[in-house]
């Protein structure tokens, strides 16, 4: 049995050296999250590559919400992401109506080609789940689904999570949107096996560096635990 995959949110070179210290096996890099994550810039990219060996997947948006914004711009950031180095993303765009945006979605992925990536909680906001799933579920490079199962977090959606771990997909489902402790031991029993935190992390909210020792709290928590096959 492989060991579940435990991602930590970092926002600089320091949490990324905190978050890998504890176990996390890869980081998802973002600046201000009072904005729910943009995009960081290609400095702080580069500090954090050079800080750390663990896959980094670096969100592509520039604007709260779920629409994609300037289109040019944010292309021209993952370009410019790309050049230096960055190999994973992290996006996800949908309609005013809570549909998937496809052509935002294939626009920027022309920017970053070969690319894997993760096709964010906006999946939680969509309109029609199933038909969000299905509408990318083709897209190349997508191997990740980021959700907690619900809009309102992880404990709305632990049943959603669970049944839909249970169900054969070429992309992992990665739990993460208000995930706590208590809610590991249920999720690994449904058979998930990919972790997401951010806040959970750091001793006074996003204003406070990532602490190594509860990353390692999580990183326990998550391996002793015990999946069953589905």
């Amino acid at each position: 049995m492989s060991r579940p995959i435990f991602e930590v949110i970092a926002t600089s070179a320091q949490d990324a050296v905190a978050a890998v210290a504890g176990g996390a096996d890869r980081l998802e890099l973002v600046t201000d999250m009072h904005a729910d994550g943009l995009t960081v810039p290609v400095e702080t990219f580069a500090r954090i590559r050079a800080a750390v060996e663990v896959p980094l997947r670096v969100m592509l948006r520039i604007q709260d919400g779920f629409a994609p914004g300037d289109l040019d711009e944010l292309r021209t950031r993952a370009e410019r992401l790309r050049a230096e180095g960055a190999e994973e993303f992290v996006l996800g765009f949908l309609t005013a109506a809570g549909a998937v945006d496809l052509p935002a979605i294939r626009a920027v992925l022309a920017a970053v080609p070969g690319c894997r990536w993760t096709f964010h909680r906006a999946l939680d906001h969509a309109a029609d789940r199933a038909a969000a799933r299905a509408a990318v579920s083709g897209l190349p490079g997508l191997d990740t689904f980021l959700t907690a199962g619900s809009a309102a977090g992880v404990s709305a959606g632990l049943d959603v999570l669970a049944a839909e771990a249970g169900t054969a997909s070429d992309q992992q489902l990665l739990v993460g949107g208000g995930l706590r402790a208590d809610h590991i031991r249920d999720l690994r029993a449904a058979g998930l096996a990919a972790f997401h935190v951010g806040g959970a992390v750091r001793t006074a909210g996003w204003e406070s560096p990532v602490d190594a020792d509860r990353v390692r709290v999580w990183r326990d928590l998550i391996d002793t635990q015990i999946a069953v096959s589905v």
